[in-house]
């Protein structure tokens, strides 16, 4: 299946850092982001995370929710967001 920018995306439910989710009923009435990234502890994604968590007020001021999705246990989420912190300056609270 492919998903394209500005379409629904599936529901889907998921064991995060912040416990079960249930995308649709997450998201409520509101809007969300839905940031995809290819494996926890890459350079890259750790920058790009952590600057989604530094700007994560904004969105909430504009009823918008940040989840970020990868293929990697909830265990090494746990840990890669300690290590954001560390190295970003900023401490996510995205599930």
């Amino acid at each position: 299946m492919s998903l394209r920018i500005n379409e629904t995306a599936p529901n889907f439910t998921a064991e995060t850092t912040q416990g079960t989710v249930n995308f649709h009923e997450w998201i409520g009435d509101g809007w969300a982001i839905l940031f995809s990234h290819p494996k926890d502890f890459t350079p890259v994604c750790t920058t790009e995370l952590g600057y989604m968590a530094k700007l994560q007020p904004e969105f909430a001021k504009r009823n918008t929710k940040i989840i970020g999705l990868s293929v990697d246990p909830v265990t090494s989420h746990g840990k890669w967001a300690l290590d954001i912190e560390e190295t970003q300056g900023i401490r996510s609270t995205t599930p």
